[in-house]
């Protein structure tokens, strides 16, 4: 698999942009520089994110989305832990 995530990504099954393997790994998104955890959807070269507006549910059960534009930046989570991890042992090295 290649370091980079997709540019865009789904976590509706029904959807086009939905890789399941690639969700099972682990995808992270930082959206105007804040940690987002509740995306639906994303697109980095539109540069949007869909994310569910309170509890409100659609006629077929699935959330209310909004798109909001701005600057996302996706990232799979075991490369920032395997960074994290590498950084750790670097400092218990030196110390």
């Amino acid at each position: 698999m290649s370091d980079t995530p997709p540019d865009r990504l789904a976590t509706d099954p029904r959807s086009p942009f939905h890789d399941a393997a690639l969700l099972e790994r682990g995808i992270g998104i930082r959206f105007n520089g804040i940690e987002r955890h509740n995306v639906e959807e994303y697109c980095v070269s539109e540069g949007w994110v869909r994310l569910p507006v309170g509890k409100a549910l659609d006629r077929r059960g699935q959330p209310m989305t909004m798109k909001v534009k701005g600057k996302v930046e996706p990232y799979y989570l075991d490369t920032a832990a395997t960074d994290a991890d590498a950084d750790a042992d670097a400092d218990a090295d030196a110390g």
